[in-house]
């Protein structure tokens, strides 16, 4: 279940890429078509997360299981276990309210009814979110797909996620300033 989780998270950041730079230049006004290109993406992508999400529960209550059976849980030792799924459980919630936001839009250009300093501040969060559960777990994903030595490939990961979710953050910026001026 773990290897089927691990390919489903490859999809999902390969997706995910896809999505972010194609969604950043239409929100930055680079270009504004692309819309059911977008549409595809996201649902191919939400589909992949949602059966990552139900493995991850499945494996997050035979952890829990274990522990209880043991009768030792060691929270204090296990706080990267607890990191890595509260982490993810934030990324949920910040995706519902992207979805929320971004799935309407004025003829294939996307222009919002609504883009203030809360869903700016949601989407900043979003990103946040992102970066702490992609690094958390990025070194369980490398150990699942069998790569045992891979400190520089990991940090080759780290640095190109980070580009992105920088370029991410700047993206929903931009817009925020472009919708209030407008």
């Amino acid at each position: 279940m773990r290897r089927i989780n691990s390919v489903l998270v490859i999809g999902i950041i390969a997706l995910f890429a896809v999505h972010l730079i194609a969604g950043g230049f239409q929100l930055i006004g680079v270009f504004g078509g692309g819309n059911s290109f977008m549409k595809v993406i996201s649902w191919v992508m939400l589909s992949l997360i949602g059966c990552h999400i139900l493995i991850s529960i499945k494996l997050t209550a035979d952890t829990l299981l274990a522990q209880r059976r043991a009768g030792a849980a060691y929270f204090k030792e296990n706080k990267l276990f607890w990191l890595r799924r509260i982490s993810g459980l934030a990324v949920m919630l910040f995706i519902v309210s992207h979805l929320m936001i971004f799935s309407t839009s004025d003829s294939g250009k996307v222009r919002l009814s609504l883009f203030e300093g809360a869903q700016l501040a949601s989407q900043i969060l979003l990103v946040i979110s992102l970066a702490l559960h992609i690094i958390t777990n990025i070194r369980p994903l490398m150990i699942a797909l069998g790569i045992k030595s891979g400190r520089e490939l990991a940090l080759d990961i780290l640095i190109v996620t980070a580009v992105l979710l920088v370029f991410a953050g700047a993206a929903f910026a931009v817009y925020y300033i472009r919708w209030n001026t407008v």
